[in-house]
């Protein structure tokens, strides 16, 4: 398949599914399997596209994030409150992705992996779903600082390929009781200093193959990755919050299921 083209194909995918708890990550490994590419040629790209993604969140938030800039620089407590939440989120899964990335790079080497953490997570998503009781709405700087570190910890759970990041946070944000658009965007904003730490090791570890130009993947492919992945997720992310808000998680716990279960098949044929 021509690079470019299998460019495009993966921006879709990255933009459709990062921001839903479906794990793009995972969806990103099995596509290897579907699109017949090979997955270690194309692992930094697969990295690096998720900038895109991020932008989105900027872009679609920018508001938010004018008001928590110009907030801080009166030091203003809500922005405050609303920079220690997501720092303290992060924290987790920033020491603990320094510590296990080798590890984790094995793991994503394993399309097995990814479809039984897709059937397992639509489980857990129908009986959070089921039992959480979420509270009224609130805010992502309004959430004590013991939620916010909670959040966190879920998200490490997300270092398994196939778990979904914005599953794993959101998720367990329910089960903590934060209301669903609260939990939604604070996954959102969870993203930017997740993806960007993960975006920046990758780039680091392949800097000289990536300046010199002389892997079968460039920066030709990787903007056009990178502009797909964004226009997809922005669509996406407006269209996600306003239907979680009236209709729950659980249509995509059964996509989970129904895709976990088909990868299970035929990756053991």
């Amino acid at each position: 398949m021509d690079t470019i083209v299998t460019a495009i194909l993966l921006g879709i995918v990255e933009g459709v599914t990062e921001f839903i708890p479906v794990s793009s990550t995972g969806h990103l490994v099995l596509a290897s399997e579907v699109f017949g590419y090979d997955a270690k040629t194309w692992a930094v790209f697969n990295v690096v596209i998720q900038l895109g993604a991020i932008l989105a969140v900027v872009v679609q938030y920018w508001r938010t994030f004018w008001a928590v800039g110009m907030g801080l620089l009166r030091l203003e407590p809500m922005s405050i409150a609303f920079v220690r939440n997501i720092l303290l989120a992060f924290l987790p899964s920033a020491v603990l992705g320094l510590l296990l990335k080798d590890y984790i790079h094995m793991l994503l080497a394993s399309p097995l992996v990814v479809a039984w953490a897709l059937i397992l997570g639509g489980i857990a998503i129908l009986a959070i779903e089921r039992w959480a009781k979420p509270g009224g709405p609130s805010g992502v700087a309004q959430l004590p600082a013991r939620q916010a570190l909670g959040v966190g910890l879920f998200q490490c759970i997300a270092m398994i390929p196939g778990v979904s990041r914005s599953g794993a946070t959101i998720m367990g944000a329910l089960s903590m009781g934060i209301e669903r658009r609260t939990a939604a965007e604070f996954s959102f904003f969870l993203a930017i200093p997740t993806m960007l730490g993960a975006t920046t090791l990758e780039l680091i570890d392949n800097r000289a193959e990536l300046m010199a130009g002389t892997g079968p993947v460039g920066w030709t492919e990787i903007a056009v990755g990178f502009a797909v992945s964004f226009v997809v997720a922005l669509a996406v992310i407006r269209m996600f919050v306003a239907y979680v808000s009236r209709a729950g998680f659980a249509p995509f716990a059964w996509y989970r299921i129904v895709a976990g279960a088909l990868a299970v098949f035929l990756l053991m044929r």
